[in-house]
């Protein structure tokens, strides 16, 4: 009797070869579906690049450069404002021009100003029975805030100025620059006052528009 001999080797090929087939479809899949999405977005674009022509264009006239550090901050929070070109603006409605101190005025000087103090200067020599009665007038080459000050302290400024009359004594008169060194000491004892309220003296000179004892 003779036995049929079976091959069964080509039935249990057929399921792995399947297999197979459907892990290579699947992975073609998922390809495609990767490719199909970095083709949307750009990815396989060219980059263009930039000639060194162009680059030295673009920094002239501020433009940003892709690799440059961020602009710091002025110090409040902010990015300092630029103007078309990229330029850096200065100043701004919060800028302006420093406030000036009464205690250093500035030294621009101006014309020459005149003011004559009203009514007389009228006093008693130390130790004698003379008056001397005198009209006085302050010249300065400052601004009108030196005249404005007179003005202002004009009470006070008359009692120093009595002050100094009354230390006259009759040997004074005497003397060849006795009215020089008194207008000399009454500049200085005004200039003292305006200095204590203002700050700031002034006075450059003091005249006698008229000068009496008797």
């Amino acid at each position: 009797m003779v036995e049929e001999v079976v091959d069964t080797e080509p039935k249990a090929k057929k399921p792995i070869v399947l297999i197979i087939g459907g892990v290579v479809a699947l992975l073609l899949v998922i390809g495609g579906a990767v490719g199909g999405t970095l083709f949307a977005t750009g990815f396989f674009k060219p980059k263009a690049d930039l000639t060194a022509e162009q680059m030295l264009e673009g920094d002239a006239h501020g433009a940003a450069d892709p690799h440059a550090a961020p602009a710091k901050a002025d110090g409040h929070g902010e990015a300092p404002k630029t103007d078309a070109h990229g330029a850096p603006i200065k100043g701004g409605k919060d800028s302006g021009p420093a406030k000036l101190s009464k205690k250093s005025p500035e030294l621009t000087r101006f014309d020459y100003s005149y003011l004559k103090l009203d009514n007389d200067f009228l006093s008693n020599l130390t130790g004698s029975r003379k008056v001397m009665s005198v009209q006085i007038a302050i010249m300065t080459r400052y601004d009108q805030r030196v005249i404005d000050n007179v003005k202002k302290h004009e009470m006070a400024l008359r009692s120093v100025i009595l002050d100094v009359m009354r230390q006259t004594v009759d040997a004074d008169l005497t003397k060849p620059d006795f009215r020089k060194d008194l207008a000399v000491h009454i500049r200085d004892v005004m200039n003292t006052l305006l200095e204590k309220y203002e700050d700031f003296g002034g006075i450059e000179e003091v005249y006698f528009t008229s000068f009496v004892t008797q």
